[in-house]
């Protein structure tokens, strides 16, 4: 494991598991503010420098379906080691597409009639969950028809939306896991809603970055390790690793402006753009050698680069959140912001669950 500056002692499981999920809740609700705004209007409404602080929304606001979708990818891997707990095993896929299924239910939409009938879960009962909150065409539509969508079987097959990525962080949180198991089982899970290489790619690529983070490795090491990892994909849809070099090497050029952000890694509406963004927004607010910036300035520091751009800010913001919980733990997460979140104590609560299931 190798140290980079300003690292701080390695946080235990259970602190990394809460931290990724508040952190990315809470850049999903910083960029939910600005999501579909350009930039011109972003500095019109909050000043020069963005949108940088909760104080700045009036008492808060709103989750997007990012941290909804992710709380049922956590249910789902929850349901699948809860089987193996008790000595059975369970598909995993299958488990994550009826939470899923049971997510589309919450969005207002007809679980399709053939789809298998299941009893409700913890989750279930949160009323929260059950607004909509602009979720992505292709998740809606991939549930809603009611085929469990795979690699060779694929639901829109032309689809490489970021509603893959944005939900794909908790499987880097299990441990005791071989990589390639933590790769597929994030790619197989995006197959159930996007059939774009792209689209599972990415998703399964994030997951290995959370994966390394909670492994013990410093933040530049994981994001090389990740981009080699992509370099050797079988049949890698080109574009990944494209943006993923890109984002590395901005990163090492310091802060860009929202407009050259754009240029340089895209809007984050697709999968490796939104990544690509959320990635570059930790790696070029990160410390070095002789800076004093604390867990909380990096993590302030990021989530306005991540969120103010043209773009799909909720997303940027809920991946780089994602990324510096799960490598800080919840020391980065600054205290004011966890007080305006949107139910806390069920992001909490599903935390737990994954806690529970991950360390008896």
């Amino acid at each position: 494991m190798s140290i980079e500056p300003g690292a701080v002692a390695a946080p235990p499981l259970k602190s990394r598991i809460h931290g990724c999920l508040l952190g990315g809740a809470l850049g999903d609700s910083l960029g939910y503010a600005v999501e579909f705004d350009p930039i011109e209007a972003i500095r019109q409404r909050f000043g020069p420098a963005g949108l940088t602080d909760f104080a700045a929304l009036d008492g808060g606001s709103h989750f997007s379906d990012d941290t909804q979708l992710t709380l049922y990818t956590v249910d789902g891997l929850v349901e699948v080691l809860e089987w193996a707990n008790d000595g059975v095993g369970a598909d995993a896929n299958a488990c994550l597409w009826l939470a899923y299924l049971r997510w589309l239910a919450t969005q207002g939409e007809s679980v399709p009639p053939q789809a298998p009938a299941q009893p409700p879960r913890w989750i279930d009962g949160n009323e929260v969950l059950r607004h909509r909150r602009a979720p992505e065409d292709a998740c809606i539509s991939g549930l809603a028809t009611g085929e469990m969508g795979t690699v060779y079987r694929p639901v829109n097959p032309d689809s490489k939306g970021r509603g893959t990525v944005k939900r794909s962080a908790p499987f880097g949180l299990l441990p005791f896991i071989a990589s390639d198991a933590v790769y597929k089982l994030s790619a197989d899970a995006a197959s159930l809603t996007h059939g774009h290489p792209s689209a599972r790619q990415s998703a399964g690529s994030f997951s290995l970055l959370i994966h390394r983070l909670v492994a013990g490795d410093a933040l530049a090491d994981a994001a090389a390790t990740v981009l080699t990892e992509v370099r050797g994909l079988k049949d890698v849809a080109a574009e990944l690793p494209e943006r993923l070099e890109a984002a590395i090497r901005c990163a090492g050029t310091g802060v860009l402006s929202p407009e050259e952000l754009v240029r340089q890694l895209g809007e984050g509406w697709v999968a490796e753009e939104a990544f690509a963004v959320g990635l570059y927004a930790v790696l070029a607010t990160a410390p070095d050698a002789d800076s004093a910036l604390s867990p909380e300035d990096h993590f302030r520091a990021a989530m306005a680069l991540a969120v103010n751009h043209s773009g799909g800010s909720d997303s940027t913001g809920s991946i780089a959140g994602n990324i510096l919980g799960a490598y800080y733990g919840q020391e980065c997460l600054p205290a004011e912001w966890l007080d305006a979140l949107e139910a806390p104590d069920v992001i909490r609560g599903m935390a737990d669950l994954l806690v529970g299931v991950t360390t008896a």
